[in-house]
């Protein structure tokens, strides 16, 4: 049954800071050639450039506002934290306007002239440019101060510029504000004249209107003021009349109410209400006569009899008085109801005089409307032209108020007593940090452009397969070594990854490959047979790079005839093995190929060879040409057991290696993993574990005389082997 390939799963890696350390390091070179670069040229600019000197005029800044209020007007006060403000006097300070009038008054166009000792004056926007550059204006923070700071290399020169700037500002800012205002002003005056001529020609019209229609007008609130329709007869007319109509129809309700409440009283109440109804002032003596012979009467009937003369006397009396009293009452009643009469008609014909009223107003209003729209727009025109006025005068008190605090000169400039430019310190400091920088950038930048194997996770994460080994640099020949090498235990570590990842001990024979030439492939080979004969075990390495073979000048041996030979049937296979120094390693070398003979390693003597090697030895190790370029290597994968691909550290770009492991998997080989070649372990700490790690191990217990004996060391080794392989021979 065919073998289900594993599946490797590299793990997933998080950038840590020692990574960007080992970039560092790897790099260290391109980060301080930069750095010096940089830090040296910083360094000989600033000592080559000329000495510069500041000098600085401070000046105090407000808005437009004058050293006293004006007239109508509330004391304003001045913000100095308005950005916008601030900045726009920044950017007037470094104008032409300004700085044109400085050039022109300090002369600088033929003072830079002979300074540059050019034979002509410069232009003005030259040295308005060159000025420019000179100039620095800053604000003291949280207050209303402008600095102004002038380089130069003259000291009395930046003086006299700053203080020059400071007068030709305050002076712009004085000539502005009052050629605003007087430019204001004529034109409040101009608009005046024309409002003025307005009134005249409205006040012309109204008075032809009022002319014309006789309209009786009068003005009750004196000049100036707002006239409406009301102000003429009609209006007047008709408010009396209601006026009259109101309280009479008041007075009717009134009589008419008192007579319907007396009309409905008995007689006996009647008479008695009308004693304080009525201004009547008979009534009350008649009633009061009434009054007395009703008593009398009372006191003679205890005395006498009805039929008494000074009774019937009384009683005569008593019916004279009562009559007399009933035709008061009726007299009175009769008043009162013509006086209800004569209040509802004289009320219904003050009513009829309002409807008249109200008739003659309207239609005088509709007559009039052209005349009050007339009067009204009049109105207008006339407060138009006192407010039009008012702020004539207004603006020509405020433009009289003087404005000398708006630009005032705190602190006149000095000459500077040291040069400020070149900041020597603060440049090479710069350098240094921009240098370092731009260093580290650029080996981060290449590191990015580097797309070759760095890491074991790149190997890993890339190609999906395990790495078995790390090989340090400048490895050496083991068998020339002895098994004591510093550089033994990286193949040692090496040999038994390969132990554990093979599957079965039938599985004997190793091919190494790599993508592209010089990866160390044949080193690497080598050296591995030499650990694994170290161990006891019986090895044979077959030089099967039939293009450019390389192990017999390892060995130094004669390549004369090897595998080449045994192929085309020329030379036994015991002719062909050669011994080495290792009693249990044995060599083939490739032997001479023959140009016509370039398809030798595909035949089916070579897949025989291999058979009767797997019977003959432990292990059978074949060199190999780069698979990338070569199909000697496609072919050997395809035939040997396990495929071993060789990697040098940081030499070709990882496509590459990847697509030299895609060909290994096309051709059937069974890959074991991957072998790090050449790794530089001074510059990347990363890789110390794997090799270093076991040199100084190993080395200091030796010094400390913990040396293992030789009986001991072969056990461990024939401990270390999973299963053990006997010889053929």
């Amino acid at each position: 049954m065919e073998e289900k390939k594993q599946t490797f799963n590299a793990p997933e890696i998080k950038l840590h800071f020692l990574d960007y350390w080992r970039i560092i390091r790897i790099r260290k070179t391109v980060i301080i050639a930069v750095f010096l670069l940089v830090a040296i040229t910083t360094t000989l600019v600033t000592f080559i450039l000329p000495e510069s000197y500041s000098s600085l005029v401070r000046i105090r800044v407000d808005k437009d506002v004058g050293d006293v209020s004006g007239l109508f007007t509330q004391e304003r006060t001045f913000n100095p934290f308005d950005p916008y403000w601030v900045e726009t006097e920044f950017q007037t300070i470094q104008s032409k306007s300004i700085l044109y009038q400085v050039i022109t008054n300090l002369g600088l166009n033929r003072t830079w002239a002979e300074k540059f000792k050019l034979p002509e004056e410069l232009s003005t926007d030259l040295t308005f440019s060159i000025l420019k550059r000179q100039i620095q204006v800053s604000q003291t923070r949280n207050t209303s101060l402008i600095e102004i700071k002038v380089f130069s290399e003259d000291p009395q020169e930046a003086a006299d510029i700053a203080n020059e700037i400071a007068v030709v500002y305050r002076e712009s800012r004085l000539a502005q504000r009052l050629g605003m205002a007087q430019r204001g002003v004529k034109a409040l005056k101009a608009q005046w004249e024309e409002q003025d001529k307005l009134v005249k020609a409205q006040q012309t019209l109204v008075d032809k209107i009022k002319t014309e229609k006789n309209i009786p007008d009068f003005d009750v609130g004196g000049g100036g003021t707002y006239y409406t329709p009301s102000m003429t007869m009609e209006p007047e007319t008709l408010r009396r009349l209601e006026q009259l109509r109101v309280e009479s129809s008041a007075e009717y309700h009134k009589l008419k109410t008192l007579y319907d409440r007396l009309s409905e009283m008995t007689p006996e109440n009647l008479r008695k209400a009308l004693v304080t109804a009525s201004q009547d002032t008979q009534l009350p003596v008649v009633m009061e006569q009434l009054a007395l012979a009703e008593r009398r009467l009372a006191d003679l009937s205890q005395a006498f009899s009805a039929q008494h003369p000074e009774i019937k006397g009384v009683q005569e009396v008593i019916a004279v008085t009562t009559r007399q009293v009933n035709d008061r009452v009726t007299g009175i009643m009769e008043g009162l109801k013509a006086k209800v009469d004569a209040q509802k008609a004289g009320l219904d014909s003050l009513q009829s005089e309002v409807n008249q009223a109200k008739t003659n107003d309207v239609m005088a209003a509709i007559d009039r409307r052209d005349y009050f729209l007339a009067k009204r727009d009049l109105e207008s025109l006339q407060r138009v032209r006192e407010s039009l006025k008012i702020r004539i005068i207004q603006e020509e008190v405020n433009t009289a108020i003087p404005t000398s605090g708006i630009v005032e000169v705190i602190d006149p400039a000095e000459p500077g007593k040291r040069a400020v430019r070149p900041n020597k310190p603060l440049n090479i400091a710069l350098g240094i940090l921009v240098g370092l920088a731009i260093g580290v950038g650029l080996a981060f930048f290449i590191e990015y452009l580097d797309t070759s194997v760095k890491t074991i996770d790149d190997v890993e994460r890339a190609l999906q397969a395990p790495v078995l080994g790390v090989i340090p640099q400048n490895v050496g020949i083991l068998v020339e070594e002895g098994p004591d090498s510093p550089h033994a235990e990286a193949y040692r570590v090496l040999r038994t990854n390969i132990l554990f990842s093979q599957k079965d001990p039938k599985l004997n024979t190793i091919t190494i490959v790599s993508g592209g030439a010089g990866e160390g492939k044949s080193t690497t080979t080598f050296n591995l047979a030499t650990i694994f004969a170290q161990n006891g075990q019986r090895v044979l390495v077959v030089d099967s790079d039939l293009r450019r073979p390389s192990l017999h000048k390892m060995l130094r041996v004669s390549n004369a005839i090897g595998l080449t030979n045994y192929l085309l049937k020329q030379n036994t296979l015991e002719e062909v093995i050669q011994t080495t120094r290792q009693p249990t390693l044995d060599f083939m070398p490739s032997g001479k190929l023959p140009s016509s003979s370039m398809g030798v390693l595909s035949s089916q003597q070579m897949k025989d060879l291999i058979r009767d090697l797997k019977r003959r030895y432990d292990y059978v190790f074949f060199d190999s040409p780069p698979i990338m370029g070569v199909s000697d290597a496609s072919i050997l994968a395809s035939e040997v057991d396990m495929v071993l691909q060789v990697i040098q550290y940081r030499r070709y770009p990882q496509p590459m290696t990847i697509r030299a492991k895609q060909m290994i998997e096309k051709v059937g080989g069974n890959l074991l993993g991957i072998v790090l070649n050449n790794i530089n372990m001074a510059s990347d700490e990363n890789y110390y574990y794997y090799s270093g790690y076991y040199y100084d191990y190993y080395s200091k217990s030796e010094e400390a005389g913990t040396e293992k004996p030789k009986d001991a060391e072969k056990d461990l080794a024939a401990n270390e082997r999973p299963v053990e392989i006997q010889s053929k021979y």
